[in-house]
């Protein structure tokens, strides 16, 4: 947020934003980084899998993701992090990526979409 009160107290605050278009397709080209990552243990990606949780893109274009893994024991656990963190910071225009794994809410085969479920065949 630039504050221009201190150049006029009678003005009021600016918030800057990112422009409807430019965000859409920064939304729409993070979601396709993250469907470009794997666990290398199932063949479905980990957007599909409903392993993303939230991505938030701030004014200054940086991008902080919450994600999960398919278990808290998961084998790919030290992976996967570093590989959507890697994803994201490759769509143009992103500024510094932040990857943060979280198990609250616990994932489950309800989190994933039907593209997951028939790749997988969990019908």
């Amino acid at each position: 947020m630039t504050d221009i009160a201190t150049e006029n107290p009678n003005a009021p605050a600016i918030t800057a934003q990112i422009p409807e278009a430019e965000l859409t397709r920064l939304t729409d080209d993070i979601v396709g980084a993250l469907k470009s990552v794997y666990d290398p243990e199932i063949p479905v990606d980990i957007y599909e899998l409903g392993l993303i949780y939230k991505v938030d893109i701030a004014d200054d274009r940086s991008v902080a993701v919450e994600m999960t893994l398919t278990t808290p024991n998961c084998p790919a656990a030290a992976e996967l992090p570093g590989m959507v963190e890697n994803a994201v910071a490759s769509v143009e225009g992103v500024g510094a990526v932040s990857v943060d794994v979280t198990f609250d809410p616990p994932w489950d085969q309800g989190r994933m979409s039907e593209e997951a479920r028939a790749t997988l065949n969990l019908w």
